[in-house]
Formats: C-alpha cells, structure tokens, sequence
C-alpha cells in the first residue's frame, strides 16, 4: 500500500489513513470506482448518495459542457440567469406546481438546511409572529455540518466542540408523537419549524405513517413550518420521486440535494409552498441569504439534463424494482447470518445493523473495520448505525447487486469470521 502524506486534507478520515492510495479515487463510471492503487471497486452507495443514474452519465455531462462554454458564470445573487429560471421550472414540474411556486437556489444540503432555518424565522416575522425562532429536529437526524445544519443534526457530532448554538433548536424522538405533541404545548408559539427527513439518514428510519399523519395534525394546530428534508431521500431513493409525496398532505418546503444533479454540480435547493413565498411577496421583503455558486449555468444545466435523463431511463420506476431485489437480498442476508440483526431503511436507501461478539450492537468505533472489510471484499459501502448502508444506484442492474451484496457477505464473514450458519 502506498501512503505517503500529501497536501490534501480530507474529510472525515484520519491523519493515519491520509495519503493512502487505495483510499484515493482516479475515475468512475457506471458503478464502478477506480483507485490509485489499480483496483476497481463497485459502488454501493452510489457516491455519497448521489450518483443515482451512475457515474459518468455523458447527457449530464454534455449538458453541463455547453454550459460552461456559452456561459462560464451567471450569479442569482441580485440578479437572475436563464439557466436558473429553466431548472426551477423543471423543479416545479416534479414537485408539483399546485403546492409549490418558487425555487431557492443552495451549494449544499447544510447551506440549505440554513438557509430553511432563515425562511421560516423570517416568514413568522413577516406574519407578526417575531417570538417563533425555535425549529424543531429529530434525534439521530443528519442535515450537514454548516453551523445552522450542524445545530439542527440530532445526531452527537462534536457540537460542543465546535461551539455550535443549538439555543434556538430543539430535539425531539422520531415516531413519537407525545413527544412532539408535549413540546408544543409548551413551546408552540415559539417554534418556527420542524424539520424532517422522511427517512432519518445515519439509522435509515422512515417516518411511521402515524407519525406523519400527527406532524400534519400539529402543524394545523400550532401554525409551524414543516420541512421535508429530501436531501437523501429525493430523486427515487425511496421508491417515490421524493418520499413526500406519499404524505397525506405536502411540507411547507421542501430540501433537495443529493441527487439533484447526479453527483456533477455543489447544488441544493429549497423548494417553497405557494403560501409561504406569498407572504415574502406581499411584503415586498428581501430574504437575507446568497452563495456565490448557487444557481450557476453548469449547475442548472445539469439539474435539467438530470431531470430529462430521470424521465428517460424511467429511474423512479427502476428504482422500485430494483428495491424489491434488495429486500429478497437483505431478507436472506438476515436469515443466513446470525450477527446481522436487522435491515432498516426504505428503497434503495437501507441499512445492516450488526451485532458485537456480546450479541449487542455492533459498537461504532468497530464499524470503519467492517466497511474497511467489505472494501476489501470489492464493493464500497458506508458506516451506519452499528452496520454499514447501503444505496445503490437506481440504474444498478441486477447482477450488480447480487455482486454488491457477494461482497457485503464476503466482507462480514472476514470481519466477523464464520458467521455463516451451516
């Protein structure tokens, strides 16, 4: 293994695995990920959640191409661009344009996920309501590492190391509505919004109907924002364009991210209800929020080609299948290997849990080993909560997946060692 210290800082890896080769990517296409070190990896996560049609996709990248040719760099920083103006339009139309009307342009889920936190503290304002700053999350949540998201993320990430101000937030259990029902009638007419994603990222934990059907309940009841925080879940990660429009009635705003460009663009964006932008128009009021890179022709061009390609290759629908795959696999995963205890999640956006040598969850600190292990074994997978997740590309054929899931089998009997039941 080559592993030398190099300029590059990396992001959540230790000083010890810096400069590693096999660590250090050099192409992809398709599902599959070449290294430094020569091998070839496939993909099971498809990126960090965001290749949903593969690596490489040529209309995307075509797209993006003439973009920066005919023009390299157009703001929507007080002013507009066409390029911006035609991704909203194509945002609406998936989204739904008799619920949503206007479309704010972010770099990230966790810029988004601040900038949702301004929306809604100044739309209450706009209203006469200027005491409504609180927004509510869910314990074990993730919205991004910003200062704004990273207070908002429900899950112990070094918040009080890095000092960030969770005084205007608020944590409360998921799929337990007492809880939230509690803290609202306590706090109601101080709380500005609650944020969700409709599957909890780190845990893969969906929202139980119940519980969706209490937060809109609420939400009538106590006149707060609701949020759907789709950043992972959109673009057929669930089996649905997002995992919203299964609720019996749609957020207020909703995040999108992940898939929004395929993996190609820093791209985000808040999608606003009609009522709520109505208030800022009413008003004639000014949203304090702008990011040099949001709503770039590149950007654009590639939300719209990914939305013409999602339509072209029937990605929701593929998706679905291929999700039903996935469930035969787990199924029998769990049935063969007494330490996987479970499988969570929704779609193509799932969990393994494992169990320690105690027979309790796998402790953390133990997962990167696991994931080192399925790595070992050809596929790339991601920690999660006491196991690993697992989120393959939409466009991921089946033979493919049987592939992922020999190596997710390969990797933890390495790791764990003969846990195969005869």
């Amino acid at each position: 293994m080559n592993h030398r210290a190099t300029a590059l800082w990396p992001s959540l890896l230790g000083p010890a695995d810096h400069g590693r080769d096999d660590l250090c990517a050099v192409a992809a296409h398709g599902v599959r990920v070449r290294f430094a070190d020569g091998r070839e990896l496939l993909c099971g996560s498809s990126g960090l959640w965001n290749t949903h049609l593969g690596y490489g996709n040529p209309v995307i990248a075509d797209a993006a191409a003439q973009a920066l040719r005919d023009a390299s760099y157009l703001s929507v920083f007080r002013y507009e661009n066409a390029y911006a103006r035609r991704a909203a339009e194509a945002l609406l139309d998936v989204c739904g344009r008799d619920h949503y009307s206007r479309v704010l342009f972010s770099t990230s889920g966790g810029a988004a996920n601040d900038l949702v936190m301004k929306l809604a503290r100044h739309h209450h304002a706009l209203r006469g309501e200027q005491r409504r700053k609180v927004v509510v999350g869910l314990r074990g949540s993730y919205h991004g590492l910003t200062f704004g998201g990273f207070a908002l993320t429900g899950d112990d990430l070094g918040q009080q190391l890095y000092g960030v101000d969770q005084r205007l937030v608020r944590h409360v259990t998921p799929n337990e509505p007492a809880e939230l029902a509690a803290l609202l009638a306590r706090q109601g007419g101080q709380i500005a919004a609650v944020v969700v994603e409709p599957v909890l990222g780190t845990g893969a934990v969906p929202l139980t109907a119940a519980y969706v059907a209490e937060l809109l309940r609420l939400r009538e009841e106590h006149g707060f924002l609701l949020v759907a925080d789709e950043v992972a879940t959109g673009f057929g990660r669930t089996g649905d364009f997002f995992a919203s429009d299964r609720w019996p009635a749609p957020p207020d705003v909703l995040i999108a991210s992940k898939g929004l460009t395929n993996g190609t663009s820093a791209a985000a964006v808040a999608v606003v209800s009609r009522a709520v932008a109505a208030v800022f128009d009413e008003a004639g009021a000014v949203l304090s929020h702008g990011e040099t890179q949001a709503g770039t022709p590149v950007t654009c061009a590639a939300i719209v080609a990914t939305m013409d390609e999602m339509r072209r290759l029937d990605a929701v629908a593929r998706g679905r299948r291929l999700a039903g795959l996935l469930d035969g696999e787990l199924d029998r995963l769990v049935a063969e290997h007494h330490r996987v205890t479970a499988t969570t999640g929704l779609g193509c956006f799932r969990s393994v849990r494992v169990a320690g040598p105690d027979g309790g969850p796998l402790p953390q600190g133990e997962v990167p080993g696991l994931v080192s292990a399925i790595r070992d074994a050809g596929a790339l997978v991601h920690p999660g909560l006491h196991g690993v997740q697992l989120f393959p590309a939409l466009v991921c054929t089946d033979g493919e997946l049987r592939e992922l899931m020999g190596c997710v089998r390969a990797g933890l009997d390495a790791f764990l060692g003969a846990g195969v039941r005869a």
